[in-house]
């Protein structure tokens, strides 16, 4: 009796445990898209202090413009959106002049280093001076968060284009993973339980790694060249964890 009630027990543990993972999923889906998010702010101002100075917030402004253009040269087609790249522009130009336009803020920034760069261009000492430049310094770090705010959009559209890719590798991972467990439990193969919690434990982080990879990088490259390895190395990981389950349940 106290056998079964453990058992009970333990199961009743199991659920409680699956159910609180399906609720708090999307609560993790928004910390690491916030986390993304940060990460991609303090990222550009990381290279705007030692790398780009010189290009200042024009280089976060840029980078947005060359992850439309992927948008537009590598999803021509889509099951999602009708026309990906004329989308992704009008979304984004709708989000700046939502958020940052009418809002004022980009104007807010505008007006207080144009007043105070021409108020230290015409005083006399040099803490005016300090404070003008400190001015131009804010605007430029500024801007380019904002800019940086709009680059994680583009790149959480194209993220949401390559949705179908993701769904397609796991399903060829699972289909791969199932014939080879057959093979296995027909062909007498050993087992590893190893082997199968170790990939098991590479779902997640294969899963979760090109949100937080892709979306806080501080320059721009194909997404091709991050997403396509990562639905691969997801479908390896998928199919080794099916396939070395056990044969019999």
């Amino acid at each position: 009796m106290a056998d079964l009630a453990n058992t009970a027990q333990q199961q009743q543990i199991r659920e409680q445990g699956w159910l609180g993972k399906t609720i708090s999923l999307p609560f993790r889906f928004i910390g690491v898209m916030l986390l993304s998010l940060f990460l991609s702010v303090i990222f550009e101002w990381i290279g705007l202090y030692f790398f780009w100075g010189d290009q200042g917030w024009h280089h976060a402004r840029d980078m947005m413009f060359l992850e439309l253009d992927w948008i537009s040269e590598d999803f021509t087609n889509s099951l999602i959106l009708e026309e990906p790249g004329l989308t992704a522009s009008q979304l984004i130009e709708a989000a700046y002049k939502a958020g940052f336009e009418d809002t004022g803020i980009v104007e807010f920034f505008h007006g207080q280093s144009e007043a105070y760069h021409l108020e230290s261009l015409r005083g006399d000492g040099s803490f005016d001076q300090a404070i003008g430049s400190a001015m131009v310094l804010i605007e430029d770090y500024a801007l380019a968060a904002v800019f940086s705010v709009l680059t994680f959009l583009v790149r959480l559209i194209v993220l949401t284009l390559t949705t179908p890719l993701f769904l397609m590798a796991i399903a060829v991972g699972l289909v791969d993973g199932l014939v080879r467990r057959d093979i296995r439990r027909f062909g007498a193969g050993l087992e590893s339980g190893f082997v199968h919690h170790r990939a098991r434990a590479t779902i997640k982080p294969l899963a979760v790694a090109p949100w937080l990879i892709y979306l806080s990088m501080p320059v721009s490259i194909s997404p091709l060249l991050i997403l396509l390895p990562c639905a691969a190395l997801l479908a390896l990981a998928v199919s080794v964890t099916v396939g070395s389950f056990k044969k019999y349940l």
